[in-house]
């Protein structure tokens, strides 16, 4: 299957908010207990791309297969070196690789743009997402149990972690994604995991 990935951008939120809200209907993997609509998610889109990528994966007909998006760790300032990492695959997708893509995109250019640590919260028990991020390089560092209530279960979060870059005694302040979203590092990153056979 060929693919290509991108930055995403609003006028994506329609086929995004469609791939997502199945998730917060039907499954626990997101503790959002409404699906946005697509006014919501396109605001989202935009606000986070700001300062984070938003990536999609998309076939040669232009249907987006998955996305991924990094968003701010915790609000207090020394925190500002890490990032959350969410990656979401539209089912028929799923073991075909673009969760491997978006997250391999997504965490090159965390690294680029400056964050030293990235964190991902996974809903347990999910086998799938833990062996994506663990094939990543991502290791376990916690539970927390029956952290959330949601379709009649208490359910436990575990957290991940993956050091992107070395931690540094004077870390620069990382960049806004905006600032580089068009350069040709971040296309070159894309491109790398884009695929095409001919």
């Amino acid at each position: 299957m060929n693919y290509s990935v991108r930055v995403a951008t609003e006028y994506d939120a329609a086929q995004i908010q469609a791939i997502y809200e199945p998730y917060v209907l039907s499954t626990p993997i997101s503790f959002e207990l409404d699906p946005p609509d697509v006014s919501d998610m396109r605001r989202r889109i935009v606000e986070t791309t700001v300062h984070y990528p938003w990536l999609l994966c998309e076939n040669s007909e232009g249907a987006i297969l998955g996305y991924a998006y990094a968003s701010q760790h915790h609000v207090r300032a020394a925190y500002q070196w890490s990032v959350d990492i969410s990656i979401y695959v539209e089912e028929a997708y799923h073991r075909m690789g673009v969760g491997s893509a978006l997250s391999k995109g997504l965490l090159e250019i965390l690294a680029l743009q400056g964050f030293c640590t990235a964190c991902s919260c996974i809903t347990m028990p999910n086998d799938p997402s833990i062996a994506l991020h663990e094939s990543l390089g991502f290791t376990k560092v916690g539970i927390f149990r029956d952290s959330g209530y949601k379709l009649g279960n208490w359910l436990d979060v575990g957290w991940w972690e993956l050091q992107l870059r070395n931690y540094d005694n004077t870390p620069k302040v990382p960049a806004p994604f905006a600032s580089m979203a068009s350069s040709q590092q971040v296309r070159d990153i894309l491109a790398s995991c884009s695929r095409s056979t001919k």
